[in-house]
């Protein structure tokens, strides 16, 4: 049996406001990526996830320029792991996974695209989601459902979005499979310019799936087809079963969270 080829790997460790984030401010640290959950700095946790899924040939780290020039004792040893390498930062977590892409070259793909904030992330995660992927597509997405986070942690606050008769949150954990992939991120980073104006955005997404989207009508394999129709890259999502996957470290609020997780672990 071959064995599955191994992916390049964008931890997006950067910060929209470096110095002004919450979870770093209640950790003490100078960025998010190395409050300690567990005893340990998240951005360790992701790379040791990765490192242990034997599905990573290389790392690459996003993170500010102004952090690098004058790194902590802490994340100068993490950045000197064996397959590692650093990339600067840019505006945007979408503008950085497209810069990224242009700076590892032509042999980047398949590439995994994760956070320094998802402090949970296990090998079995990693494992079960591209071994899960349809292999026709360019490029896969993965979700946990509400009700799974629900009855495993009936107080955790997570953002949900309805598709159908289900609801989903996003696990910040992406495959670009092949060079078409790329049109997602460039995409990605065309409504993040939009944002702030709604109907520049609707326009980008089209009103007629914008409208099934709002009336409940567009279901998950419906969405992964509009998204394909947007970006010509075949898109395809897979849903995990492990409800932590969805939990990342956003507010101090989630730093709790994850620590109780972790204790639950052993």
């Amino acid at each position: 049996m071959n064995e599955p080829p191994r992916c390049t790997a964008i931890v997006l460790a950067g910060s929209r406001d470096p110095g002004a984030d919450p979870v770093a401010r209640a950790a003490g640290v100078p960025i998010k990526a190395l409050a300690s959950v567990g005893g340990t700095p998240m951005l360790a946790r992701v790379l040791d996830a990765l490192a242990a899924s034997g599905r990573v040939a290389r790392i690459a780290v996003v993170i500010d320029p102004e952090t690098l020039r004058l790194p902590p004792p802490a994340l100068s040893e993490l950045l000197q792991r064996p397959g590692l390498s650093t990339l600067p930062a840019a505006d945007s977590p979408s503008a950085s996974v497209v810069a990224a892409l242009d700076r590892l070259g032509d042999d980047v793909f398949p590439c995994l695209v994760t956070t320094a904030d998802h402090a949970l992330l296990t090998a079995e995660m990693v494992g079960r989601f591209l071994d899960d992927l349809d292999p026709h597509a360019d490029a896969g997405v993965a979700l946990v459902t509400a009700r799974a986070i629900e009855r495993r942690y009936p107080h955790a606050v997570r953002t949900f979005y309805r598709l159908g008769s289900e609801r989903y949150s996003g696990c910040n954990l992406f495959l670009l499979r092949r060079p078409a992939a790329r049109r997602l991120p460039l995409f990605w980073q065309e409504l993040e310019r939009h944002r702030k104006r709604p109907w520049r955005l609707i326009a980008a997404i089209g009103i007629a799936p914008f409208a099934k989207f709002l009336l409940g009508r567009l279901d998950l394999a419906g969405a992964m087809g509009e998204l394909t129709r947007l970006t010509g890259a075949r898109a395809a999502a897979v849903v995990l079963p492990f409800p932590e996957a969805a939990i990342d470290v956003d507010k101090p609020g989630d730093l709790a969270l994850a620590e109780e997780i972790l204790r639950q672990r052993g």
